[in-house]
């Protein structure tokens, strides 16, 4: 962008970063490639130092070849850890041995560019509470080009399974930026690069130490720094390349406990609407989170509802009434359920069928709302149709909260268990094929078919485990 390269600053003026990037069995290549851009790209009157934090890798050339090759430079400083930590202990081990006033924690397969560092850390010299990331642009994995994912940022989001989104800038947020190289606020952040006050981050609380390995952290750290009086940013200014493996070094066992303590520690009531959408997470132990909880008794932080109503007024909450969410079973094939895979880039281009029960939510799990929708489980909100002349049930954008309802969505959950659409005059059938599989098509309505009928099943409230 050319006022972003028009932009100067004053380095007297900025504070100073320790770079923190953690590593666990990285490739040679891109860990050096990392660590040379950081330092080619950022000016040395701003950067401390680097600290490389090795999570326990057992590859050879990780070990004495590594520590040969960054020997002769001042500023790269290298950690081992005695025992495999996970990316969230690693990075606060690496920021324990951090002398600058910026914390910066990049991943292990990124490339700077000239001018990623000075817009991240001027906005934290204007605002200490902020915490900013840069812009994330695409490192292909097999051809390793480097290109910009969208021409305008992408904003972090989430949807109910507490699964992080990118989505765009909603229009409210354009119109109140003066101009296009101003920082953008976003609800959440992907959580692998970005930049915070070392004293800020302390203050705040780090990260939550009962967190294992990765996953939710960074969903966790979004709420708090909003909900206690801070602030998420992603500056358009600011570009890192990052590579997207196929498969990432460290796994996410942990993923679901890290989340549900993240919703017990910060959502308040709407933490059922999670467990709603994710029935095994009702049961799952997430340890003691006292010290949390004082955490945000200390900081005065906000509820939940506060952050819904100020930082992400556009995502949907659901109604979940009592009987009317879950998995909709049918009562004429046993133990069949509707169910619809989303695809990845177009999550309108499938239609819903029938599948297994497997009372793990996610892509069994509708609302049938007072709006007459039955509304599916995603960040964008989708809601079942019958196309115009067609016998199949496909998914469409639900209408804003402020808009007519499309007659394409609109469904009777009669009492007989039947679900009538209006506008084509059918009700959802489930059927057998010729070759014995099982799927669900819009037919003519019949007075006591069992393979018209459904219900919902969605798990009760239960005491969580700690």
């Amino acid at each position: 962008m050319i006022r972003c390269r028009a932009k100067k600053f004053d380095y007297r003026r900025l504070p100073t970063t320790s770079v923190i990037i953690a590593f666990y069995n990285e490739a040679w290549s891109t860990l050096l490639r990392t660590i040379h851009s950081v330092l080619e790209s950022t000016p040395a009157v701003l950067l401390r130092e680097i600290i490389l934090i090795d999570d326990f890798s057992d590859r050879v050339y990780l070990k004495s070849q590594l520590e040969q090759y960054i020997s002769n430079w001042e500023r790269v400083r290298l950690i081992r850890t005695n025992k495999r930590e996970g990316l969230v202990r690693a990075r606060l081990i690496g920021a324990s041995y951090a002398t600058g006033d910026v914390l910066t924690f990049l991943d292990c397969h990124c490339e700077c560019v000239p001018g990623w560092i000075e817009p991240l850390l001027e906005r934290i010299g204007e605002n200490e509470s902020t915490i900013v990331c840069p812009v994330i642009d695409t490192i292909d994995w097999n051809s390793f080009e480097f290109y910009m994912q969208t021409d305008e940022p992408m904003i972090g989001g989430f949807d109910w399974r507490l699964t992080f989104q990118w989505h765009a800038i909603p229009e409210v947020e354009r119109k109140k930026r003066k101009s296009r190289i101003e920082p953008i606020r976003s609800p959440t952040m992907a959580g692998g690069l970005f930049a915070v006050s070392k004293a800020y981050f302390e203050h705040l609380g780090t990260y939550d130490m009962g967190m294992d390995v990765w996953g939710g952290e960074n969903l966790e750290l979004s709420f708090r720094v909003w909900q206690c009086g801070g602030s998420l940013e992603i500056h358009p200014c600011s570009h890192v390349g990052h590579v997207f493996p196929k498969k990432a070094p460290y796994a996410r066992p942990k993923f679901l406990q890290n989340t549900v303590r993240a919703a017990e520690v910060w959502m308040d009531t709407y933490k059922q609407h999670f467990y709603n959408r994710n029935p095994p997470a009702r049961k799952e132990t997430y340890g003691d989170i006292s010290e949390r909880v004082v955490i945000r008794e200390r900081l005065k932080c906000n509820g939940f509802d506060w952050y819904l109503n100020n930082v992400y007024p556009d995502l949907h909450v659901p109604e979940d009434r009592d009987g009317w969410h879950g998995a909709l079973l049918s009562s004429g094939i046993h133990s069949e359920c509707l169910d619809y895979n989303a695809p990845e880039h177009n999550p309108t281009g499938a239609h819903v069928s029938l599948f297994s029960c497997h009372g793990q939510g996610g892509n069994q799990y509708f609302e049938y709302t007072t709006h007459k929708e039955i509304r599916y489980n995603s960040v964008t909100e989708l809601c079942a149709e019958v196309p115009e002349g067609q016998i199949y049930i496909g998914m469409t954008h639900c209408p804003h909260d402020r808009t007519p309802t499309p007659p394409t969505i609109i469904w009777e959950f009669r009492e007989d268990g039947t679900l009538y659409h209006p506008h084509s005059g059918m009700c959802i059938t489930s059927y057998r094929t010729a070759e014995g599989r099982t799927d669900v098509q819009m037919r003519i309505c019949t007075s006591g078919d069992k393979q018209q009928r459904w219900k919902f099943e969605n798990g009760r409230d239960e005491p969580h485990p700690k």
